[in-house]
């Protein structure tokens, strides 16, 4: 492989050729490829020598942050249990809508890599790891907790019931043996549980729970703006934004909207 390499990105190439030929490689051709381009001393060749020093920098620290992800669920199956769930919720904070949680147990075959609490994550990179979640995950249940149920329960108690129905809703498919819940424990459920601060940016189960509940939200708001459209439900999924304030004077508060979030509102 190296007189490959060599041959590709040598100094008697171009630096247009070898820079084509660069972008081409897997990060486990970075090491050698950066000893080949040390030795030519072409200032464009040292420029690209310096970015791929920083992209395999990188990519050994995501390496390092992915081995951590799997941790908790590493420690748990080598102590008999077989399938552990990440529960997670979205939706707390908006003044409209129900608050949404998902529990996912994933499987060891699917490459998750790069998996991240969906705060950090892109609109287009939730939905790519939504879709290779939904489809390959050993199981995943979503509930839900509704508008009124917020208004009545509050929505701490209205956010365990949501992740007690996306539990229920995941053991129609497989029991799990452990739940790993962000932050919170949930009463009347036996089944052992692992309460996690920030689980979701520690534990690529609940990572991977947070992203279905906020795709399977993010959906449900995208059409509730084809009924509301004056609110801006398409770019602020509810929350509190001028926009959505702005429409909340203009044209008054939806059936759909948190009572008890906006007695105050005026």
């Amino acid at each position: 492989m190296e007189t490959i390499l060599k041959e590709a990105i040598g100094a008697d190439q171009s630096i247009k050729s070898i820079k084509a030929f660069v972008v081409e490689q897997p990060f486990e051709l970075y090491e050698q490829m950066i000893e080949i381009l040390s030795q030519d001393k072409r200032k464009a060749v040292q420029t690209l020598k310096d970015q791929l020093v920083k992209k395999k920098a990188a990519h050994e620290k995501e390496c390092a942050r992915m081995e951590m992800m799997f941790e908790f669920e590493r420690e748990l199956k080598s102590s008999g249990m077989t399938f552990v769930a990440g529960i997670d919720e979205v939706g707390r904070g908006p003044l409209i809508g129900p608050v949404v949680a998902a529990a996912v147990i994933l499987d060891e075959k699917t490459d998750y890599f790069g998996i991240n609490d969906s705060k950090k994550l892109t609109a287009d990179q939730r939905q790519v790891f939504y879709d290779k979640i939904t489809q390959n995950a050993i199981g995943f249940g979503i509930g839900m907790a509704s508008h009124d149920e917020i208004d009545e329960i509050n929505i701490l108690n209205a956010t365990k019931l949501a992740m007690k129905r996306a539990v229920e809703a995941l053991q129609k498919s497989v029991a799990p043996d452990c739940l790993l819940i962000d932050a919170l424990r949930l009463d009347d459920i036996p089944i052992k549980q692992v309460s996690i601060i920030k689980g979701d940016a520690k534990s690529a189960s609940i990572a991977a729970a947070s992203i279905v509940a906020k795709v399977t939200r993010d959906e449900l708001m995208q059409t509730l703006h084809q009924a509301y459209p004056q609110y801006g439900f398409d770019t602020n999924m509810g929350y509190g934004t001028d926009l959505h304030y702005d429409g909340l004077r203009k044209h008054g508060i939806t059936p759909f909207h948190r009572k008890s979030f906006l007695k105050n509102f005026k």
